[in-house]
């Protein structure tokens, strides 16, 4: 027995042991080591969010907000909503969801108001609104019967889960951790991927409680560890963030016998095994009566969407999809080029990029390239016809490249023939955004939710991006339900849903269409100036330091400076 072999023995056998011991713990025991995971998170921030981006070639620049609110951020926001609902359970028995928070919504649909949970949430994100759809057949009665599942069993049977985390959003693996341990109360053994495995040691600091109980532990290595870990009898199920092609290769194998396999849809491996795997991410611009203030601010949030953490994200915009007939299509093209052209070049720091870029681009006739890296372009964006099997609309490029689709009509046919575009032609079912002027929704406000409930993802954005979705831990993240393991698509499962909903279909985020002070100017009253996410946002990396002092600690002193910064970026 090798030396690796006897260490990852050792190791899944106090997880195992770890694993007994949270499912005896009583409530308050979780709710107390994770309030100390909480403050260590907190004294750490600043570590982890320079970490990566001196990592990702940032450092210095305001980009390294993206690291604090991706980062820190949103493991403590995620922190604060679990122990909110724990504590609530500890009370009362179960997550409280009042009625009030529950409408009825299209299509059969029960609709749970989850953002703002509070006053300070609708004062830091004034403007920002969350819902959760839940499936058909779960109503107002069976979502307070089955929320918070887990707590309720008078049998609960020690498990331990693998998570095989991802390199590139630093706070995945340790809010898949999460998840597995409040919600589902497995102990966790997280495998940390080599491109950011440099977080381990912050990791093992904050996570020190859990550790010391074993209920949590870091592995560090490339493949063949993953494998090893994947195979181990200790471990009873796997919870994966990455491509599909890692998760076929799991649970089918490799090569000619795994293709064979999974065609016949007999798995190799007989675990469970849920997972996130991606998409090519749509952004649908409806027509409408766009100001040339407007096309500049959603020319912004469009080029955030795809260039943010320089691509390198799961639900990064790949595919814009405009109508050729809107005035509107030729002047948002020509600033989201200009904005492409324009911002600070960053390192392409995620293996192979370049390559990829380079062949998505090559022998593309007007293809805009805008950069270089070597031969390779840093950023492009083409136009591909909706007709075919075009590899930009079928294959996650995990690059900075923008397809652009252009689709006929106007007004609802438009946006009938946009949904059914990304519902039948684009891979994956994990995020979508709807961009949607206010007067344009308000003429027809049926035409908007029928479009939020035909769109086949795990996440809608209205007039915002999915990322936020994924840092709102109020919502369930992962792929619209129905994917199978032969037929996997953008995933099976979901995390996050801090109010540990069963039965959900979809989360929804809305955002405004126009910043703050226009925002007044009949957009919808809302105090949110320029997103602090946004890649054009010269005061984000102050604004990230911010947000986690406030999310530390919140006082009114707190977030007057981040409105203040804010207000200047």
């Amino acid at each position: 027995m090798t030396a690796a072999v006897a260490a990852i023995d050792a190791m899944l056998a106090e997880v195992r042991r770890g694993a007994e011991r949270w499912v005896a713990f009583p409530i308050e025991r979780h709710i107390e080591l994770l309030e100390r995971v909480r403050e260590r998170t907190a004294a750490s921030a600043a570590r982890w969010a320079t970490a990566a981006a001196s990592a990702k070639g940032i450092s210095g620049t305001p980009l390294a907000g993206e690291e604090w609110m991706s980062g820190p951020w949103g493991l403590l926001h995620a922190l604060d909503r679990y122990l909110a609902t724990l504590r609530e359970i500890a009370r009362c028995g179960a997550p409280r969801i009042p009625p009030s928070r529950m409408r009825s919504g299209p299509g059969g649909r029960t609709v749970i108001d989850v953002f703002p949970a509070d006053a300070w949430d609708a004062l830091l994100l004034n403007g920002i609104h969350a819902e959760v759809w839940m499936r058909p057949s779960i109503d107002c009665e069976t979502i307070l019967r089955t929320a918070g599942g887990w707590y309720r069993r008078s049998e609960r049977r020690p498990r331990v889960c693998l998570i095989l985390g991802a390199g590139n959003i630093s706070s995945i693996a340790p809010l898949d951790a999460l998840y597995k341990l409040v919600a589902e109360g497995a102990a966790c053994c997280v495998k940390l991927n080599p491109v950011n495995d440099y977080l381990g040691p912050i990791f093992e600091e904050i996570f020190a409680p859990l550790v010391e109980c074993g209920a949590l532990r870091f592995a560090y290595g490339g493949a063949e560890v993953g494998a090893m870990l994947c195979e181990h009898e200790l471990i009873d199920e796997i919870h994966i963030t990455g491509s599909a092609q890692t998760h076929d290769a799991i649970v089918f194998g490799s090569g000619p016998e795994g293709a064979e396999r999974m065609r016949r849809n007999e798995p190799r491996l007989h675990k469970p095994i849920t997972s996130e795997l991606g998409n090519v991410s749509p952004t649908i611009v409806v027509p409408g009566p766009w100001s040339d203030a407007d096309i500049r601010f959603q020319a912004e949030h469009v080029a955030t969407q795809k260039l943010h953490n320089a691509g390198f994200n799961c639900i990064a915009a790949q595919v814009l999809i405009l109508s050729e007939s809107w005035e509107g299509t030729p002047r948002l093209l020509a600033e989201v080029e200009r904005l492409f052209a324009r911002l600070p070049a960053r390192p392409p720091y995620y293996p192979g990029a370049p390559e990829r870029l380079r062949a998505l681009v090559a022998r593309r006739t007007g293809a805009r390239c805008f950069g270089a890296d070597g031969d390779a372009p840093l950023r492009a964006i083409a136009v591909v016809s909706p007709d075919g099997d075009d590899p930009l609309l079928s294959n996650e490029a995990f690059a900075s490249v923008l397809a652009v689709v252009l689709l006929p009509g106007s007004g609802d046919a438009f946006l009938r023939e946009a949904v059914r575009f990304a519902n039948e032609h684009l891979h994956g079912t994990l995020g979508a955004n709807l961009i949607v002027h206010p007067r344009t929704a308000r003429e027809d406000p049926g035409a908007i939710e029928e479009a939020i409930l035909d769109l086949r993802y795990g996440c809608i954005a209205v007039n915002a991006w999915t990322g936020v979705g994924f840092l709102l831990a109020d919502l369930p993240w992962g792929a619209y339900p129905g994917h199978t393991l032969d037929r996997v698509g953008s995933g099976i499962g979901v995390v996050h849903n801090a109010r540990l909903l069963e039965g959900t279909e979809k989360g929804v985020v809305y955002g405004p269409f126009a910043p703050f002070p226009r925002s007044l100017a009949g957009y919808g009253a809302t105090l949110l100036p320029k997103p602090p996410w946004f890649v054009t946002h010269r005061r984000q990396a102050e604004i990230g330091a911010a947000l986690c002092a406030f999310q530390h600690r919140k006082t009114p002193l707190r977030l007057a400076r981040i409105a203040a910064l804010a207000a200047t970026g």
